[in-house]
């Protein structure tokens, strides 16, 4: 059965500049890069806290996908940034014209005994839209595509295994387009996009896209937010 997760998040994105407010164009060119590809792309260190986890994911905007997962227990931080592209060290401007590569994506470090990485996907399916390519709403250019970047066989395995049922339970009515991608970077966002739904509560987007997506997601996934006062 269709689960309509994002139903009022898509229906206001109609309505409301997208999360960049700039003109994309490719919206529907292919994303994934062959393998001689991947070979030349940078490549990032992944610091991991002992007794944690990594977890990258692109689900469009990413003020939308870093506010929901910074309200699990068991999730440490989320990091807003860019993955999967072709230049070092981009900016906004850059991943926004297309011409990077990079993904909007969200890095998330949490604790395995509280919350574990398919719990991370199984979220991650209903709180953006899988099956629009290179897009999300009125958020469109190949940097709001849908991807998974594993940071080991185990996550790619889960991963896999995870899209399969998801697609198997019809959470969306669509074929996903997600890609599930190995890891090669990750270039932290500006500090004026980290925690950003939180810092600007009363800005348009905040308002109308990202706060009715919270409220569902708070509702169906009450057994996993973080305790109040933590």
């Amino acid at each position: 059965m269709f689960k309509v997760f994002c139903s009022l998040c898509l229906s206001s994105l109609l309505f409301l500049n997208s999360c960049s407010q700039t003109t994309h164009t490719n919206s529907q060119s292919p994303t994934s890069l062959s393998n001689n590809n991947m070979l030349n792309l940078p490549l990032t260190p992944v610091q991991v806290p002992a007794g944690k986890e990594i977890a990258t994911f692109a689900g469009g905007c990413f003020w939308c996908v870093e506010a929901v997962f910074s309200e699990l227990d068991g999730v440490d931080k989320v990091i807003s940034g860019y993955a999967g592209g072709i230049v070092k060290n981009p900016t906004y401007r850059e991943v926004c014209s297309g011409s990077t590569q990079h993904a909007e994506a969200i890095q998330i470090t949490f604790d395995p005994q509280k919350i574990g990485y398919s719990d991370l996907l199984y979220i991650f399916w209903h709180v953006h839209d899988p099956t629009t390519l290179n897009r999300q709403g009125a958020d469109v250019g190949t940097q709001y595509r849908s991807a998974i970047y594993y940071h080991n066989d185990t996550q790619k395995a889960q991963a896999q295994a995870s899209i399969a049922q998801a697609q198997t339970e019809a959470i969306w009515p669509n074929p996903f387009v997600t890609e599930i991608t190995q890891f090669t970077n990750f270039y932290p966002a500006e500090d004026y996009h980290q925690s950003y739904y939180y810092a600007n509560p009363s800005e348009s987007y905040c308002t109308f896209v990202i706060s009715p997506k919270m409220a569902k997601f708070r509702k169906k996934f009450a057994n996993k937010l973080r305790p109040s006062g933590e």
